[in-house]
């Protein structure tokens, strides 16, 4: 298909779906069905319930995050089972994985974070970049391939952060401190005033240093690891109708640290803006919509006490995205999406200035209900890149309610992921990128069940397995010293994920997970990361008092890769409420001062980033 050949396809959707948007055919109806369970949004781009999704979904709560007060996403996302947060580079960087996949598509409010431009791995967006933990409402991880809604780097699964709403004028003040010389400042106000509402967030942080255990030693202090944060977001919704609203957000965060572990003079500055702003309409009904136009900007540079080239990149992508749904009886709930995306990317270390990537998709679905039991969702995806034509990328996924309590469920879906403009065009003394790359394409499948033993036990069980031809990787070259970008031939991964949870009293709950994902690239396998992984979470609440023990654990591990071959790494929490407006709480994390590299060590550069050491924090928060 030529680029003409889908643009008309994508203006020819942008037309049936206005049209019928002006219809009456399809009136509002009941978004819900008392006995499906929780409402998720990210598995299919609508509104479905959890039992009657053929996804393995996993929600983490604002309440679950106020009750452990995690300092951001990433501390939030590494308490999830089958996630892995590493950080790459010690400069900001903060990698999520999920099922062992680094390609992993980062949503706020539906709204895109990944970009062409800014880390030498598969990944494509950086959990750094994300300004505020204190306006989350939820966070939906969907995992398992999603590349026929959400494209090419939805590989490993989609996570979709979903910002808090302003309800009721209030404000809050949460200010802790703790080791490393880390001191931390959020305020938060919400409000409304007639069809207008905002939630607003404001952060400061600081870190001095932070110890870490290596293996056969004593704690150390991780040389060149300071940083302050500067953050602000802002989310702004007018309501137009019963049935419309206009939704704004902002998002500003400045980070400049050290590069941890490297000299003492190499610091990096990053500039993060992300603005959106989206016309929802159809909001009573169970096939929304949405158009959105969006524009994401960062930069990265050294200090000119260093040099201003060397290191610096900037990258911007903006795009316009459009999502038009219709119940089509009472059993089909059917969607069409459009979508255009474009990229600037510079790199003034590697010689590459405003290389421009181009995108168009669109894409449909089918949410069937064949039976009472039986759900059947089928879409189709075509996306065009101005560089690789265009891809076909559909799926097919089958959800069975066995009864009430029960579901089973299987997917299907073809994977399509392009280069980054790194991968095409790096070029320094030490890495080289190939403008030659083929894209990689392959195929993704889960299979699941989730059973609720009573309202108060509950099991969710999952296997998935993913094969890509002409994976790209970064390798190594000891006779030229030099990483190149290349195709290899096939990376296959495969892993199986349990998570138990409970309430067996009133004041007591748990949840135990495992994870194992095991890495077969060019027929030799490779354990990544925490690859036989144990989750535990106990938690305590009765009254004014809050308590959690949280436990990672695993073995199989290269010790010369992760300082250890075995990790069991242990947080605690506590809080206390004297009154409603006020809270007082104490953290200590890997309480045991445990070994382990969150990033491996290098083969030639010895080069490691370690888990912080015992640390603690003390804070405070209140509301006025």
């Amino acid at each position: 298909m030529k680029q003409n050949e889908l643009t008309k396809m994508v203006l020819a959707g942008l037309t049936v779906s206005t049209v019928c948007l002006g219809t009456t055919a399809y009136a509002a109806d009941k978004v819900i069905e008392q006995d499906l369970g929780e409402v998720v949004v990210t598995a299919e781009r609508i509104p479905s319930h959890k039992m009657s999704t053929p996804a393995d979904v996993t929600i983490v709560t604002a309440q679950e995050i106020a009750s452990n007060h995690y300092r951001d996403v990433a501390e939030t996302l590494q308490h999830v089972n089958g996630l892995v947060i590493t950080n790459g580079n010690s400069n900001g960087d903060e990698t999520v994985l999920i099922n062992g996949d680094d390609r992993v598509v980062v949503l706020v409010d539906g709204q895109r974070m990944n970009d062409d431009q800014g880390s030498m791995t598969r990944a494509s967006v950086n959990l750094g970049m994300i300004p505020s933990i204190g306006n989350i409402e939820r966070i939906e991880v969907v995992k398992g391939a999603g590349s026929a809604l959400y494209g090419s780097d939805a590989v490993g699964g989609v996570i979709n952060i979903i910002t808090k709403k302003g309800q009721k004028n209030e404000s809050t003040l949460d200010v802790n401190t703790g080791s490393g010389k880390t001191h931390n400042y959020e305020l938060t106000n919400q409000g409304t005033d007639g069809s207008l509402s905002w939630f607003l967030t404001a952060g400061l942080q600081k870190r001095s240093y932070f110890n870490y255990k290596a293996s056969g030693d004593s704690s150390k202090r991780m040389t060149n690891s300071d940083y302050d944060n500067n953050s602000f977001s802002l989310r702004l919704d007018n309501k137009l109708s019963d049935s419309s609203s206009l939704q704004l957000n902002v998002m500003h965060k400045i980070y400049d640290g050290g590069q941890a572990g490297q000299p003492a003079n190499l610091y990096q500055k990053r500039n993060y803006n992300n603005a959106g702003l989206t016309w929802h309409f159809k909001e009573n009904q169970s096939t929304p919509g949405f158009l959105r136009y969006f524009n994401n900007y960062k930069s990265s540079k050294y200090p000119s006490t260093y040099s201003t080239d060397n290191g610096a990149y900037d990258t911007r992508l903006q795009g316009i995205d459009y999502q038009n749904g219709w119940k089509l009886g009472d059993n089909n709930k059917l969607i069409m999406g459009t979508e255009w995306h474009q990229s600037k990317s510079s790199n003034k270390a590697s010689g590459y200035i405003n290389k421009k990537i181009t995108t168009q998709a669109v894409y449909v679905q089918d949410t069937m209900k064949l039976t009472d039991k039986w759900f059947f969702v089928p879409g189709l995806r075509a996306d065009h890149h101005d560089a690789f034509g265009t891809h076909w990328t559909p799926k097919a996924a089958v959800d069975y309610r066995a009864d009430r309590q029960t579901k089973l469920y299987a997917s299907w879906g073809r994977i399509f992921k392009a280069p980054t403009a790194d991968d095409m065009f790096y070029v320094d003394s030490y890495m080289k990128g190939n403008p030659k790359l083929k894209p990689e394409a392959g195929h993704s499948e889960t299979f699941g069940i989730s059973h609720e033993f009573s309202p108060k036990a509950a099991l969710d069980a999952s296997y998935f397995h993913s094969e890509l031809s002409d994976a790209i990787k970064w390798v190594y070259d000891p006779a030229a010293y030099l990483t190149n970008a290349m195709n290899i031939s096939r990376e296959q991964k495969h892993g199986l994920q349990l998570v138990f949870t409970g309430k067996p009293v009133a004041d007591w709950s748990y949840d135990i997970g495992y994870s194992y994902v095991a890495d077969q690239t060019d027929g030799k396998t490779v354990l990544f990361y925490q690859p036989n992984g144990y989750q535990l979470g106990l938690h305590y609440h009765k009254g004014d008092w809050k308590a959690n023990i949280l436990g990672r654990m695993g073995s199989g591990l290269s010790e010369n890769l992760y300082g250890t071959n075995r990790y069991a790494i242990w947080d605690f929490n506590t809080s206390y409420a004297p009154t409603d407006q006020i809270t007082l709480y104490f953290k200590i994390n890997n309480f045991t001062n445990q070994v382990y590299y969150l990033y491996p060590k290098s083969s030639y550069t010895g080069y490691y980033y370690p888990l912080q050491g015992r640390s603690f924090q003390i804070g405070m928060t209140v509301a006025f």
